[in-house]
Order: structure tokens, then sequence, then C-alpha cells
């Protein structure tokens, strides 16, 4: 069955709304289209307007909740994907986070090629790299400001985000039915 604006304008909690958006988009983005970043962005872009700001900022809450914004970059090292983010971001209206991943990917972009080569060898070459570059260095103070946007709420980081979306725009989550 698949969502409805009934199902999130009667979400009882933040909990059963997580829930909610969360079952809908592993119903419209299936593990078979993670594997791949060119297909994962299609179809992310495929998604009505609220999922796909909801699916775009999925990995950097993950990155964030596992390491930083380094290694999101480099573990998400797609540029169709890191649009999608910035995106994502300003639809969801968190600006705050969307004005600091701009930064950060202005600071990555003169080292976008050296990533590049570091994925072609291996995690540990780039951490090696990372853990003493002066792009990690740059990268503090922004990873610092967006754990604290996390930290605002520890049981849903970035994806908070999601919540007050669907609850203030919710017939921009789903496709007119």
């Amino acid at each position: 069955m698949s969502l409805s604006l009934a199902d999130i304008k009667s979400a009882s909690s933040d909990e059963a709304l997580f829930k909610l958006l969360s079952a809908e988009l592993n119903h419209r983005l299936p593990k078979s289209v993670h594997d791949n970043c060119d297909i994962l962005v299609q179809a992310i872009r495929e998604l009505p307007r609220g999922m796909r700001a909801m699916a775009a900022i999925y990995r950097l809450d993950v990155s964030m909740a596992m390491d930083d914004l380094g290694w999101h970059f480099f573990n998400f090292y797609h540029r169709g994907l890191c649009n999608e983010t910035k995106l994502g971001l300003r639809e969801l209206e968190a600006l705050e986070v969307a004005e600091v991943f701009e930064q950060a990917l202005a600071k990555i972009e003169p080292n976008w090629e050296k990533i590049g080569q570091l994925k072609e060898e291996s995690p540990n070459a780039f951490a090696d790299w990372y853990d003493s570059s002066d792009l990690r260095a740059a990268l503090k103070p922004l990873n610092k400001r967006l754990w604290k946007i996390c930290e605002a709420s520890p049981q849903y980081g970035l994806m908070q985000f999601w919540l007050i979306y669907a609850r203030k725009y919710p017939e921009r989550v789903l496709e007119n039915r």
C-alpha cells in the first residue's frame, strides 16, 4: 500500500511519521538502485518533490552520524548526488545545512580529482591522505556546525527536516493521485 496524504496528516507522532516516510522511500527506492550512483540519482529524480528531497539528503545524514563531510564526499563521490543533496536541503528548507553543505562542496572542489584518484585506490589511501590534509582542517568548523544541527534532534539527525517538511507541506511529499 502506498503512502497517502491522509496517512501523513494523521501520523500521531514523529516516530509514526518517520516510519511512514521511511517505508515509502524504501518502497520507491529498492535496494537494487543503491549500488550504482548513476542509477540511484536517476531514481531519486523520478520521485515526487518531497520524496526526492528526503532521499537526496539521507546519505548526508548517515555520513554525519558515522564520519564527517570529508568522508561523505569520499563515500558518495558523485556530482549528480551532490547536486541532488544541495537541491534537497533547499527544498526541505534546511537552509543552514544547505549553506554548510555548499561551503563544504566549495572546499572539496579543488580536491575533487584527488579524492577520485584515492577512491580508485582504497579507503585506506583516502584515510592516510585526509587525516593530515588541509582539507580536513578546512572542513573542521563546518563539521562542528553540522554536528550541532544533528544534535538538536538526536533521534533523527538531519532527517528531522523530513518531519518538519511533511507536516508543513504534506501535499508536496506525494504525487497528485
